[in-house]
């Protein structure tokens, strides 16, 4: 049974740094994409990072462009979002999401519906 547990989230003013953890156990990592989405309050979840088959690199929605990276350590199974220069708007629920290769994204963003699997995510607050 594949599960994705996110920590990492908390309360930071803006211009910190925030790196979220995606633990993932079940399966190994190494042949699944994971990427990132974050649903803030009153919005729809959105794609932060997507891995496509046919992208040069990770793609990142252009909110976040030049301040987010992702990195993973497949021999712990585990992949980070790496958040600098946090604004308030990155205030969301932060979610990590899984899917085989056989149902990777080709292209991005990727729908929601691409990802098989999800975390209960974890809330990152921006505020002053």
């Amino acid at each position: 049974q594949v599960q994705l547990v996110e920590s990492g989230g908390g309360s930071v003013q803006p211009g910190s740094s925030l790196r979220l953890s995606c633990a993932v156990s079940g399966v190994f990592m190494g042949y699944f994409t994971v990427d990132w989405f974050r649903q803030a309050p009153g919005k729809e979840r959105e794609g932060v990072s997507c891995t496509g088959r046919r992208e040069a690199g990770t793609y990142f929605a252009d909110p976040v462009k030049g301040r987010f990276t992702v990195s993973r350590d497949n021999a712990k199974n585990v992949v980070y979002l790496q958040m600098n220069d946090l604004k308030p708007e990155d205030t969301a629920l932060y979610y990590c999401a899984a899917t085989p290769p056989t149902a990777s994204p080709t292209t991005c963003p990727a729908p929601e519906s691409n990802y098989r699997y999800w975390g209960q995510g974890t809330q990152v607050t921006v505020s002053s």
